[in-house]
Protein backbone atom coordinates (compact mmCIF):
# COMPACT_ATOMS: atom_id res chain seq x y z
CA UNK A 1 0.00 0.00 0.00
CA UNK A 2 1.15 3.48 -1.00
CA UNK A 3 2.39 5.68 2.04
CA UNK A 4 1.05 9.59 1.62
CA UNK A 5 4.42 11.55 -0.02
CA UNK A 6 3.32 14.29 3.07
CA UNK A 7 3.42 11.36 5.93
CA UNK A 8 6.49 10.14 4.49
CA UNK A 9 7.92 12.86 4.42
CA UNK A 10 7.42 13.73 7.62
CA UNK A 11 8.70 10.12 9.04
CA UNK A 12 11.71 11.03 7.58
CA UNK A 13 12.13 14.14 9.55
CA UNK A 14 11.14 12.63 12.36
CA UNK A 15 13.71 10.31 11.77
CA UNK A 16 16.46 13.46 11.17
CA UNK A 17 15.21 14.32 15.09
CA UNK A 18 15.35 10.94 16.69
CA UNK A 19 18.90 10.30 15.00
CA UNK A 20 20.34 13.56 16.16
CA UNK A 21 19.26 12.48 19.69
CA UNK A 22 21.15 9.14 19.12
CA UNK A 23 24.07 10.98 17.81
CA UNK A 24 24.07 13.10 21.04
CA UNK A 25 23.54 9.88 23.41
CA UNK A 26 26.66 8.42 21.71
CA UNK A 27 28.87 11.62 21.93
CA UNK A 28 27.77 11.39 25.63
CA UNK A 29 28.58 7.96 26.14
CA UNK A 30 32.31 8.26 24.40
CA UNK A 31 31.08 5.96 21.73
CA UNK A 32 32.46 8.46 18.61
CA UNK A 33 32.47 5.87 15.96
CA UNK A 34 28.94 5.51 16.73
CA UNK A 35 27.92 9.12 16.99
CA UNK A 36 29.95 9.67 13.30
CA UNK A 37 27.11 7.13 11.83
CA UNK A 38 23.91 8.76 13.40
CA UNK A 39 25.27 12.38 12.76
CA UNK A 40 25.19 10.94 8.60
CA UNK A 41 22.25 9.57 9.02
CA UNK A 42 20.29 12.14 10.73
CA UNK A 43 21.67 14.23 7.73
CA UNK A 44 20.59 11.51 5.45
CA UNK A 45 17.17 11.89 6.50
CA UNK A 46 16.76 15.16 6.51
CA UNK A 47 17.94 15.73 3.02
CA UNK A 48 15.79 12.39 1.65
CA UNK A 49 13.15 14.22 3.40
CA UNK A 50 14.33 17.54 1.31
CA UNK A 51 14.10 15.45 -1.71
CA UNK A 52 10.57 13.97 -1.35
CA UNK A 53 9.76 17.65 -0.73
CA UNK A 54 11.47 18.46 -4.43
CA UNK A 55 9.52 15.29 -6.33
CA UNK A 56 12.83 13.55 -5.86
CA UNK A 57 13.56 10.08 -3.85
CA UNK A 58 16.35 7.84 -4.03
CA UNK A 59 17.31 5.10 -1.46
CA UNK A 60 21.59 5.53 -3.07
CA UNK A 61 23.61 7.48 -0.60
CA UNK A 62 25.96 9.35 -3.45
CA UNK A 63 22.78 10.12 -5.77
CA UNK A 64 20.84 11.78 -3.30
CA UNK A 65 24.21 13.36 -2.34
CA UNK A 66 24.69 14.63 -5.71
CA UNK A 67 21.24 15.95 -6.31
CA UNK A 68 21.40 18.17 -3.18
CA UNK A 69 24.34 19.47 -4.42
CA UNK A 70 23.16 20.01 -7.87
CA UNK A 71 19.84 21.86 -6.45
CA UNK A 72 20.57 23.57 -3.71
CA UNK A 73 24.20 24.10 -2.86
CA UNK A 74 25.29 25.12 -6.65
CA UNK A 75 22.78 26.96 -6.75
CA UNK A 76 23.59 29.11 -3.52
CA UNK A 77 20.05 28.21 -2.21
CA UNK A 78 22.01 26.65 1.24
CA UNK A 79 25.01 27.49 2.16
CA UNK A 80 28.12 25.71 -0.01
CA UNK A 81 29.50 24.90 3.67
CA UNK A 82 26.89 22.65 4.10
CA UNK A 83 27.27 20.61 0.97
CA UNK A 84 30.99 20.17 2.15
CA UNK A 85 29.37 18.88 5.53
CA UNK A 86 27.37 16.69 3.99
CA UNK A 87 30.26 15.37 2.36
CA UNK A 88 32.70 15.08 5.08
CA UNK A 89 29.78 13.08 7.21
CA UNK A 90 29.43 10.81 4.51
CA UNK A 91 32.83 10.22 4.29
CA UNK A 92 33.28 10.00 8.00
CA UNK A 93 30.83 7.38 8.28
CA UNK A 94 31.73 5.40 5.74
CA UNK A 95 35.85 5.30 7.44
CA UNK A 96 33.84 4.65 10.67
CA UNK A 97 31.72 1.93 9.42
CA UNK A 98 34.28 0.35 7.30
CA UNK A 99 37.89 1.20 7.88
CA UNK A 100 39.96 -0.60 10.90
CA UNK A 101 41.61 1.50 13.53
CA UNK A 102 39.20 4.88 13.27
CA UNK A 103 39.76 7.38 16.06
CA UNK A 104 37.60 10.14 16.16
CA UNK A 105 38.31 13.43 18.16
CA UNK A 106 35.56 14.14 20.59
CA UNK A 107 35.94 17.76 19.89
CA UNK A 108 35.48 16.93 16.13
CA UNK A 109 32.50 15.15 16.55
CA UNK A 110 30.78 17.54 18.91
CA UNK A 111 31.43 19.86 16.18
CA UNK A 112 30.29 18.31 13.58
CA UNK A 113 26.52 17.51 15.78
CA UNK A 114 26.49 21.33 16.19
CA UNK A 115 27.13 21.55 12.29
CA UNK A 116 24.34 18.89 11.49
CA UNK A 117 21.88 20.63 14.42
CA UNK A 118 22.18 23.92 11.72
CA UNK A 119 21.85 21.95 8.66
CA UNK A 120 18.51 19.77 9.63
CA UNK A 121 17.13 22.88 10.50
CA UNK A 122 18.23 24.41 6.95
CA UNK A 123 16.61 21.32 5.19
CA UNK A 124 13.57 21.79 7.47
CA UNK A 125 13.09 25.56 6.27
CA UNK A 126 13.08 24.28 2.61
Amino acid sequence: MPVDKSVLIEHRLNRAKETLEEAKLSIDNERLLLAANRIYYAVFYAVSALGLKNDFATSKHAQLLSWFNKNFIKTNIIEKRFGKFYLDAFEMRQESDYDDFVEIDKNSIETKFKIALEFSAKCLSY
